[in-house]
């Protein structure tokens, strides 16, 4: 079992829950991590705005640190709301007197989402003397401006080249600085984030606004969820996915609080996964990085000869029969799994889902098949293979690693269909088979499956979650083997 991170926040309070060291122990407990907070300074908040600040001796704020890091290991370090350039001393010469200096999450916290002031213009100025210690940044596009000396960033691509300055501006000799740039303040309906090194983007996620009030402590929730998560997959990239997409699922939850009078800006829901039985984020329980993991195999089916000569129209005919008749083979047994899929489906939604594709590959796929090939033949070995993998994965009654073992079928066929659909047809001569890739009908099937597949994923347990991924990592050998596979009389 994967031992629990000791985060450690240092940030001020929120009396309301929602930002603050409130936010950043909700967001560790949620993140899989146990949370512990010294205090830098305490507000007088709600979710209407900030009426006060008291900063207690950076001193006691020493004190504190000290304790912690005599008694306790410390995994990963959030830094928030530090209010005075004392404090923000008082913080880097603790971290420069440990004897291994943990990972370092700096949030620039310098205005609410309220628009409240809650640092001053000295603290500001020595935060430049703080960033040089941390490993991410996570400024807001007005405070990035601020950290620069600069107007705030209109666009994506001006806040993108302000994060690449600032990771120059403040790495070291054998510490990279990351920023994380957040597209939340651009006009528009898309927010993209991206993790931005001295050199330019590491990585880019894409998103769409979420129309919500629900954003007080949106920084203080990411930033903490992003120390957590580094300090449980070791990867800056995997934690900000995780953490991003952590986050934006307890924006939309939200709703389901009732924080808060009219006109403020509401908490998120920092509990929305655990109460709903998802669990805490996991890299290893992510379908993105499942996809991501099998690059070099969706690239290799793209290369193999069927696919291409397909995709050319070179392939011979006595070829196109025989991956007809295989995969005409393959779905009528194909079909009978799916339909084990809806009998062990833990919704009702879901086992109409599964007893639809079912039905698809019965009524509909087959015939088309049929159509194309009379010719009756055995199974390949390619054919007997994949339906044995199949139909283990069904008789073991485990219903997440059924469909992860399934979900292949769906994903990989959607994805070269998608290129194949989209060829010049004028004159090629499966041009009714290539016109069947494109089904709108199945790359929404695709879209559910993956969704279903996603949600047992993330409520699996690590062992569950280890025979999901054999079984999907086995099938999509079993799908390049079966594209790749000859007829005896043309091998």
């Amino acid at each position: 079992m994967m031992r629990v991170p000791n985060i450690l926040s240092i940030a001020g309070s929120d009396p309301s829950g929602g930002a603050g060291i409130q936010a950043d122990l909700k967001s560790i407990t949620a993140c899989g991590g146990y949370g512990m907070a010294a205090v830098a300074a305490l507000t007088a908040q709600s979710t209407q705005g900030v009426s006060g600040v008291h900063v207690p001796p950076a001193s006691f704020l020493r004190a504190q640190l000290d304790a912690l890091s005599a008694d306790i290991r410390i995994d990963a370090v959030k830094l928030g709301m530090l209010p005075t350039a004392e404090v923000i001393d008082a913080v880097a010469e603790w971290l420069d007197g440990l004897p291994a200096r943990p990972p370092v999450v700096l949030d620039p916290v310098m205005v609410a989402t309220s628009g409240d002031r809650l640092i001053d213009e000295a603290a500001e100025a020595a935060l430049g003397r703080l960033i040089g210690r941390a490993d991410v940044v996570t400024p807001n596009l007005p405070e990035l401006a601020v950290l620069l000396g600069e107007p705030t960033a209109a666009s994506w691509g001006d806040a993108l080249d302000q994060a690449r300055r600032l990771a120059r501006a403040h790495g070291s000799e054998g510490r990279r600085l990351l920023v994380l740039a957040k597209g939340g303040h651009l006009a528009g309906d898309d927010t993209p984030d991206a993790l931005v090194g001295a050199d330019g983007v590491v990585d880019e996620f894409a998103g769409r606004r979420i129309r919500t009030r629900s954003t007080h402590g949106t920084g203080c929730s990411l930033s903490s969820a992003l120390a957590t998560l580094y300090a449980r997959e070791g990867d800056w990239t995997a934690a900000a996915r995780l953490a991003r997409a952590w986050l934006r699922d307890a924006i939309e939850a939200a709703t389901g609080l009732d924080v808060g009078g009219p006109g403020g800006h509401g908490p998120l829901h920092h509990a929305h996964a655990l109460w709903s039985g998802r669990g805490v984020p996991r890299r290893a329980a992510e379908l993105t990085h499942w996809w991501e993991d099998i690059a070099e195999l969706r690239a290799a089916i793209d290369e193999v000869w069927f696919v291409r000569a397909l995709a050319d129209g070179t392939l011979e005919r006595a070829a196109f029969e025989h991956y007809l008749a295989q995969d005409a083979l393959y779905l009528h047994d194909y079909a009978e799994v799916l339909a084990r899929a809806a009998e062990l489906a833990p919704s009702v939604h879901e086992r109409a889902f599964w007893s639809e594709s079912s039905r698809r590959c019965r009524e509909v796929e087959l015939e088309l098949h049929r159509a194309h090939t009379r010719r009756a033949v055995a199974a390949s070995p390619e054919t007997t293979a994949y339906l044995d993998h199949l139909r283990a994965a069904a008789a073991s009654g485990d219903h997440a690693v059924l469909v992860a073992a399934v979900l292949p079928c769906f994903w990989l066929y959607d994805d070269l269909g998608a290129r194949l659909s989209a060829l010049d047809r004028s004159a090629h001569p499966y041009a009714d088979w290539l016109a069947t890739y494109g089904d709108p009908g199945f790359a929404d099937a695709t879209r559910r499956a993956i969704a279903f597949t996603q949600d047992a994923a993330r409520a699996a347990d690590d062992e569950r979650l280890r025979r999901m991924r054999t079984a999907f990592d086995a099938s999509c050998g079993h799908e390049l083997a079966f594209f790749a596979q000859r007829a005896p009389a043309i091998a």
